[in-house]
């Protein structure tokens, strides 16, 4: 029988584990002219965005009424595109500071599990993790992905009910780690821990600002970010100053 977690850690992927900076609208790109035959001229906002949300708005974007045949068919051809590009996806990206490190060191903790919540398709959220061998420690079968929504708090609300499904409880802490203020928001919403990582393009003071209640500007003090993710003290050690804000 498998231990059941009294913690979830819930990690965002693109700017948070990992830097594939420009890919996504690469991908994109190469996905409307395969689905709806038009060059993409134009983009929507990007970060924090989930897929349901950057796939309809792609779509607006470039003057094409979505339908959810057009979404879906988005979806399939993005997942074509990136399977075709796996064995060159760990030259085009980079692990970001401290990540193996804590993933490790949170893998060791019978407490907690440790999953996604992202606005990734599953699939490219593992081709994205996997040559780069971040993978091991999460599990993948209980994340929340970006075609749930446009809204990230429901991400997280089928992340929580899903380890709850497969470990035989609810977890009792659980932390959303991003590094966008919709991360932050849907995390809020949902009445979960917010953490966010200045990895991205939103600073320690915007992420705070968004609510977060634990700010690192990235996750290179192992013992420092185990502290903020687990709660074990009220002021995290391990940060030099003014590389941490921590909150209730």
């Amino acid at each position: 029988m498998q231990p059941s977690p009294t913690t979830a850690v819930l990690w965002d992927v693109d700017l948070t584990l990992v830097d594939y900076s420009g890919l996504g609208k690469v991908w994109y790109a190469e996905a409307l002219a395969d689905v709806v035959g038009v060059e993409m001229a134009q983009s929507p906002p990007w970060p924090g965005r989930t897929e349901r949300g950057l796939a309809i708005g792609v779509l607006e974007a470039n003057d094409v009424d979505w339908t959810e045949e057009h979404v879906e068919a988005l979806y399939a051809a993005l997942v074509r595109i990136a399977e075709r590009g796996r064995s060159t996806m760990a030259e085009r990206g980079r692990v970001l500071p401290g990540v193996p490190e804590v993933l490790a060191a949170l893998a060791a903790e019978p407490s907690v599990v440790q999953t996604l919540v992202t606005g990734n398709l599953p699939e490219l959220a593992e081709v994205k993790l996997a040559p780069l061998g971040l993978h091991t420690h999460l599990d993948l079968a209980v994340g929340g992905y970006g075609a749930l929504s446009v809204d990230r708090h429901v991400l997280v609300e089928h992340a929580v009910a899903a380890v709850a499904d497969k470990y035989g409880r609810r977890p009792e802490r659980v932390v959303v780690v991003g590094d966008t203020p919709l991360d932050v928001a849907g995390a809020v919403a949902h009445g979960a821990v917010a953490v966010g990582v200045a990895t991205g393009r939103s600073s320690v003071d915007e992420l705070a600002a968004a609510g977060a209640q634990v700010v690192f500007p990235d996750l290179s003090h192992t013992t420092a970010v185990l502290s903020g993710l687990l709660g074990t003290g009220d002021s995290p050690t391990g940060a030099r100053p003014g590389e941490l804000r921590s909150g209730a």
